[in-house]
């Protein structure tokens, strides 16, 4: 079971439709681009049982010289916890099976479940912080009924603590998308501006692609987006523009969370971002079930909100974050 946590997002509240505008003449967001017949529960219901993420650039990576090799080794799994300064965990089920695995990733607030194939080194992010964390690896028995494999606790203090969201995972895997990377790079030429940035490659996406409703109406839990068949598709779900304009903005440094889950009891996806100026911008794009939106980030780190906005988001328990990649 994934456990949810809150995060207060000043910009959600125009993907309800409930307010317009905020501080005078400044706008709640300078773009929109509507997505026709969205089918939400199908959107949802692809995330629902996904795997674990995997840093394509990251997978068996060896040591660095001096560093500790640590490691949890039971008869059936191995955990390898020697690069948690670099933002991810690896565990391996070892021995020959043909039930259902899972690993457990728990970190200080939130805990994630991934599924895993047997006798494939898998690797998962750190994405909850610098804490304690305890990492599990788990077999079917019967049933939905799992029992521990290997198990082992540590504390992580990341040297960066941008790196679960600079690196390519398998929700975002530009690490195999030359033509990916390629786009973003012409698209971002001579840009600096890590903003500037975030509004060249969402002019791109929104204004080239096209929600595939044939894909959506047939697409399966689990479905994760080759970004290079993507971009030349120019075509695809909501996953699919989420995870093209998070796998540029990475590929060009820009640190981006590509985040889903839920305002109120609609199915939502945003992308944060951080610059050195503003820190993180929550929900800097974002789709509210109907359009895509970039938001006027002066909006978020202006502290120019209006009484009705903090009215209305309190203490932000109407912004629930489902899935963190």
């Amino acid at each position: 079971m994934k456990k949810r946590w809150i995060t207060i997002l000043f910009t959600m509240i125009f993907c309800m439709g409930l307010l317009p505008a905020c501080g005078g003449e400044e706008t709640a967001y300078i773009d929109k681009a509507p997505v026709e017949e969205v089918k939400l529960e199908e959107e949802a219901a692809i995330l629902a049982s996904a795997p674990g993420a995997v840093p394509a650039n990251m997978t068996q990576k060896p040591a660095e010289q001096g560093r500790v090799h640590q490691e949890k080794r039971s008869d059936k799994a191995v955990i390898d916890y020697t690069d948690t300064m670099d933002g991810y965990v690896q565990a391996q089920f070892t021995a020959s099976t043909q039930k259902r695995l899972k690993a457990q990733v728990k970190g200080p607030t939130t805990t994630y479940t991934y599924n895993m194939t047997a006798g494939k080194m898998e690797t998962f992010p750190l994405s909850d912080g610098n804490g304690k964390y305890q990492v599990t690896v788990y077999e079917n028995t019967t049933g939905n009924k799992y029992a521990v494999v290997s198990s082992v606790t540590f504390d992580v203090a990341l040297k960066d603590e941008f790196a679960p969201f600079l690196h390519s995972n398998q929700y975002v895997d530009y690490a195999v998308a030359p033509k990916t990377i390629a786009k973003a790079a012409e698209l971002t030429k001579d840009v600096t501006d890590p903003l500037k940035k975030v509004e060249k490659v969402y002019d791109y996406v929104v204004k080239n692609m096209t929600y595939d409703k044939q894909k959506a109406a047939v697409v399966t839990s689990g479905y994760l987006p080759v970004l290079d068949n993507v971009l030349e598709a120019k075509k695809g779900i909501c996953f699919d523009y989420a995870s093209l304009m998070t796998g540029m903005l990475r590929s060009q440094g820009v640190p981006c969370k590509l985040v889903v889950g839920y305002a109120g009891s609609a199915y939502h996806a945003w992308i944060n971002v951080w610059t050195e100026e503003t820190g993180w911008v929550d929900g800097v794009i974002y789709f509210d079930g109907h359009a895509w939106h970039r938001m006027d980030p002066t909006f978020a780190s202006s502290g120019k909100q209006s009484d009705a906005i903090m009215k209305y988001i309190g203490d932000g328990k109407n912004y629930t974050a489902k899935y963190l990649y």
